[in-house]
């Protein structure tokens, strides 16, 4: 099947689950009054506040709760991009699998979808919202499929029996989303140390180490696995590949980045692996920072004056504003601070001159950067800036 007509299907899949595509917040929240009644919404409210701040049992009821047939396609409408995505990106890699997993499957919008283009292939959905596998269940009859099962089960508490080919891990791997994962060595280089107690405390803290280990002893040899969690972030991207790499679990396709949109809300996450256990040959662990949109420095800029007094002659708030500031071209430092933060990071400000202007640079242990440089004339712009970092603001 062409790409084209593998949206095509996922895109009708969709349809039949109810699943809309918005481009524009005010519609899809239009849609969801029409669709919700105010003690709805309100209950949907407290369920996401206590989500958030609760524990296991909580995040089990909000899940029940969106698994509802009123709520269920107005709340999963709003990842209808990701849905194109990655379903569309799976599907093209069931490759010669025989029996696959979907981890953490949720309602099985995506599960169902795979097992209708692949029906010579076995699929088993696990999740641990009793409603969501009933649900799942349910629209597996209404589609009349023999080749899927799915089973509600709480892998960070019970073990899982069986061998599959494949298994696929979407933001189901790393729960804790606010973690701020490892920091770097200082705040001058965005490398790691190979720490294994540190390493040890990541996996621990955000649940991988059971769900990885008990996920890669279900994995048949030479299986394959395909891993998109929301570790954009250097600081949380490094701990997670050294985990599967630990686990000798191997890149077998060059990582993928992905972006799509909540409705308007643009979303950059992955990355996207496609990983082999035990495989004879596989690419590099790439630990650096991805490319960015920093601006490129050009220095014919500072000759000129800003006609705009609130904009810098550059300002770059990406990680290759490091690469920048390394290049500047007679730095003389005016004043700097550098102090470990309540949080664990590590923070350096410094104000100074350089390229006939003034500059100031900001960078912490979990890859933030930040270089703005103005006239001489413009200076107590970034003194006062300096200031507020110092204080507390920057990060």
């Amino acid at each position: 099947m062409t790409n084209d007509a593998l949206l095509q299907s996922l895109k009708s899949h969709l349809a039949w689950w109810g699943i809309k595509r918005f481009t524009s917040d005010a519609d899809y929240f239009d849609w969801q009054r029409k669709r919700l009644s105010s003690a709805e919404l309100i209950q949907l409210s407290r369920a996401v506040e206590q989500k958030q701040r609760g524990g296991h049992g909580d995040e089990v009821a909000f899940y029940d709760l969106i698994a509802q047939p009123q709520i269920l396609p107005v709340l999963y409408s709003q990842r209808y991009e990701y849905y194109l995505e990655i379903g569309s990106r799976v599907a093209a890699r069931l490759g010669d699998a025989d029996c696959v997993l979907d981890f953490s499957c949720g309602v099985g919008v995506l599960t169902t979808f795979y097992a209708t283009q692949r029906l010579e292939k076995q699929f088993v959905g696990i999740d641990r919202s009793p409603a969501s596998v009933a649900v799942a269940r349910e629209k597996t009859k209404d589609l009349g499929l023999s080749n899927l099962r799915f089973e509600c089960t709480d892998v960070d508490s019970q073990t899982i029996a069986g061998s599959y080919d494949l298994i696929i891990a979407t933001h189901s791997l790393v729960q804790a989303e606010q973690d701020p994962g490892i920091p770097s060595h200082n705040w001058q280089t965005f490398e790691r140390a190979h720490d294994t107690k540190q390493q040890a405390v990541f996996e621990q803290r955000t649940g991988i180490d059971v769900r990885l280990d008990r996920l890669n002893a279900l994995l048949a040899q030479k299986g394959r696995m395909i891993v998109f969690e929301k570790t954009r972030q250097l600081a949380r991207r490094v701990p997670l590949q050294r985990a599967l790499a630990a686990r000798d679990l191997g890149l077998i396709e060059r990582l993928e980045l992905i972006r799509y949109r909540l409705v308007e809300e643009v979303t950059d996450d992955g990355p996207f692996y496609l990983l082999q256990k035990e495989a004879a040959n596989t690419l590099h662990w790439d630990e650096s920072p991805e490319p960015d949109e920093g601006p490129l420095f050009d220095r014919t800029q500072l000759k000129t004056h800003s006609t705009d007094p609130d904009t810098p002659l550059y300002e770059n708030h990406w990680p290759s504003a490091q690469h920048v500031w390394e290049q500047l071209h007679s730095k003389r430092l005016l004043k700097e601070t550098t102090r470990q933060e309540s949080d664990g990071r590590q923070l350096h400000v410094e104000l100074g001159q350089a390229e006939e202007g003034v500059y100031l640079y900001c960078a912490n242990t979990y890859d933030q950067r930040q270089l703005v440089m103005v006239e001489p004339a413009r200076a107590h712009m970034l003194e006062s800036y300096y200031q507020e970092i110092v204080n507390g603001v920057f990060g």
